[in-house]
């Protein structure tokens, strides 16, 4: 099948012209003016942008954690993320503590294969890594799973101490690949947490209260010098506060390659979500996340991070839970406890939140709309940086002869409001918005994964097709 995209106004992280775009089976094959090419399907995108695929570097799907299984799988997630104008992620697979991490890449490959709308690939989450296991991360990088993330925070879950955390990143190093790391001081915030249970301080807003910016930020300082001594490239997900940026922006001064992503959690939402019905009131569990969200001054620092190149990508940390698990849409939906599994402690609550469709939107109304950055740099942001950190450059990331035809039309003139009760907004399997009222000016208006179109004004066109992609090692481009 062909397509072919005319008068559409292409934004890529460098560029900004006006071209028509063709493209045969899955590769754009031509860009220029007033192409005169036959296709089975033209598109006329005057008065819209014409961008590269979302791609969003930090999702969780079917993911069990606390208790129970994030509610998205492969199917409704990555059906979801096509709404929103993403058409790649990288999920986690999980390596069970004391198993290979091998099996644990079989059982996230059989969680995606054949549920996959848009395209994927994988981070590795270690949980151990002793030294007769090393040779395993070179396995997976052959793999083309060439980034491992490993976590400070969550004691006897997914914390690793600092003798695992040095003896994988130099290995990670040796290999050409990439640390992502969950930078919190866990064991330091497990006492917080003691006394605040101790002391029948159980609310949501706890969680907030537990986890202060200054473990965030030692947990940033700390792994930013091991990698340093262990010379590997690292790459700090869901960074929250404008103490844990100053330690990257020092990092950086000094040398060191160390990379940094938000969230739009982190950029619109604040603690006061948490207050919702009062201190002692449960409505706040929609939003306990991790790191938790901050002081809204925060907001403003995070937004010059990124006008300023100090956080280099916007990613979600999509990780949903049913605020009460027995709702279903439909009748397509297993039963998962969600929420309600802490209604008598904070300690309890799942953490996460639902956000991989509502990304794009609310990039390009509070970046571009509102000032904050240019329309290069929402690209560049939310598509070609991350696709230039895990290994997906040039086949994913731009919009260029022999790239994959990964392209969202996107009107900049279309307005929606977010919520659960809105069909054009909300596809995520949750009963609620994280979002919710927030009005976006700038929406996705149809969707093209390698060529097939995914979405079109709002409608779903098909579902399946989404591909593993072998990512390249880091600093080496995918061909």
């Amino acid at each position: 099948m062909s397509l072919l995209i005319k008068n559409g106004r292409v934004i890529t992280a460098t560029d900004d012209y006006f071209a028509d775009v063709f493209v045969e089976g899955d590769t754009i094959k031509q860009i220029g003016k007033e192409l005169a090419v036959k296709a089975d399907h033209t598109i006329d995108a005057a008065g819209k942008l014409v961008i590269p695929g979302g791609i969003d570097p930090h999702t969780h799907m079917d993911m069990p954690f606390g208790g129970t299984t994030s509610s998205d799988d492969f199917d409704t997630g990555t059906v979801a993320a096509a709404f929103g104008g993403t058409t790649t992620i990288i999920d986690f697979a999980i390596q069970q503590k004391g198993r290979s991490t091998l099996e644990g890449l079989d059982t996230w490959h059989k969680k995606a294969e054949g549920k996959a709308t848009i395209d994927y690939a994988f981070h590795m989450i270690v949980t151990d890594m002793p030294d007769e296991r090393l040779p395993e991360m070179r396995r997976l990088a052959d793999d083309g799973v060439t980034s491992y993330k490993l976590f400070m925070a969550y004691p006897g879950v997914l914390y690793v101490d600092d003798g695992t955390l040095y003896r994988a990143f130099r290995q990670a190093g040796e290999n050409g690949t990439r640390i992502s790391m969950h930078a919190e001081n866990g064991i330091v915030i497990d006492e917080i947490v003691k006394a605040a249970v101790r002391d029948k301080k159980l609310s949501p807003m706890w969680h907030a209260k537990t986890r202060p910016t200054r473990m965030e930020a030692e947990g940033v300082h700390r792994a930013i010098a091991i990698a340093e001594v262990a010379q590997v490239p690292l790459y700090i997900v869901h960074l929250s506060s404008a103490d844990a940026l100053e330690q990257v922006k020092l990092g950086r001064m000094r040398g060191v390659d160390v990379q940094a992503e938000t969230c739009p959690q982190y950029l619109f939402l604040d603690e006061s979500m948490y207050l919702k019905d009062g201190y002692d009131g449960f409505e706040g569990a929609k939003w306990v996340m991790t790191p938790a969200l901050r002081e809204k001054w925060n907001q403003d620092v995070l937004w010059q991070g990124l006008k300023m190149h100090h956080l280099h990508a916007v990613a979600t940390d999509h990780c949903p839970f049913c605020f009460n698990g027995n709702w279903k849409p439909g009748d397509k939906t297993p039963e998962r406890p969600g929420k309600e599994l802490g209604r008598e402690s904070f300690t309890k609550i799942p953490n996460g939140a639902p956000g991989v469709e509502n990304r794009m939107a609310l990039m390009y109304h509070g970046g571009v709309v509102e000032g904050r950055i240019s329309l290069n740099r929402f690209v560049e942001l939310t598509s070609t940086s991350a696709a230039k950190t895990f290994g997906l450059f040039p086949k994913k990331g731009t919009i260029a002869v022999g790239s994959d035809a990964d392209i969202v039309i996107f009107d900049p003139n279309r307005t929606e409001t977010i919520s659960v009760k809105n069909d054009r907004t909300h596809h995520m399997r949750a009963d609620f918005s994280a979002y919710e009222g927030f009005t976006v000016k700038g929406y996705p208006d149809t969707v093209i994964s390698r060529g097939r179109v995914i979405v079109d004004k709002g409608s779903k066109k098909t579902s399946g097709g989404g591909r593993f992609v072998k990512r390249a090692r880091a600093g080496e481009l995918l061909r």
